[in-house]
């Protein structure tokens, strides 16, 4: 009963960690205007994400705009698009086979192959949290880098966005959550690992009275 409900843990920090890789891929939110030096007042403020950017006035007002095209984009733009679609499938993929092995749900025979699927489905996570890991790290690093750049005018340099940390949010608990249900499954397959012995009934004689050997 407590490798279940651990299961079930898992399983909702794993659909959490994707509703938010999800999140974090529509929002243009990925590298901010860095407020320094000439840029502390200004009217606006820009948004760049990998889908569009935005740019935001004092006023409230926004307008965002899709990039044009595709191969023109950066590289860790386009790296990033895509493995935050394959995220997003492959996590649709680890949420229906996780739910078909899971302990609670009567699609499998429970055995070793249900056992397995389950692992499966929390492989599945795990490798989610490490494929969206990359993206937000290259996008971070090159932020890092531009900022401490003397060479790239104030007028350039990106701060971290918002949409970085929910991405990061969202990778610990695809990885906390898919290790959860590996391990609950893991120890649920050693606990039914162990053989049943049954004993052969006893028989009575002729004579009506058991054999001595069974009592042996």
């Amino acid at each position: 009963m407590t490798s279940a409900a651990l299961e079930i843990l898992g399983l909702g920090l794993g659909i959490l960690g994707w509703v938010g890789v999800i999140l974090a891929c529509g929002l243009p939110m990925w590298q901010v205007s860095a407020f320094i030096d000439v840029n502390i007042v200004v009217a606006q403020s820009i948004w760049e994400g990998l889908w569009m950017n935005c740019v935001v006035q004092s006023t409230g007002q926004m307008q965002c705009k899709v990039y044009d095209s595709i191969l023109a984009l950066p590289p860790e733009v386009q790296a990033g698009r895509a493995l935050t679609v394959i995220v997003a499938l492959l996590g649709l993929v680890a949420l229906m086979v996780t739910v078909v092995g899971a302990q609670c749900t009567n699609c499998i025979r429970p055995g070793k192959l249900k056992s397995r699927i389950v692992i499966a489905g929390g492989a599945i996570y795990v490798l989610c949290g490490v494929l969206v890991l990359i993206p937000l790290c290259w996008f971070a690093n090159i932020v890092i880098s531009d900022f401490y750049d003397p060479t790239v005018p104030p007028s350039k340099k990106r701060e971290m966005g918002a949409a970085l940390y929910i991405g990061w949010a969202a990778t610990a608990l695809l990885l906390f959550g898919g290790c959860l249900i590996c391990c609950c499954s893991c120890s649920q397959r050693d606990e039914t690992s162990f053989p049943v012995k049954y004993s052969a009934p006893r028989r009575p004689t002729s004579n009506g009275e058991y054999d001595k050997k069974n009592y042996v």
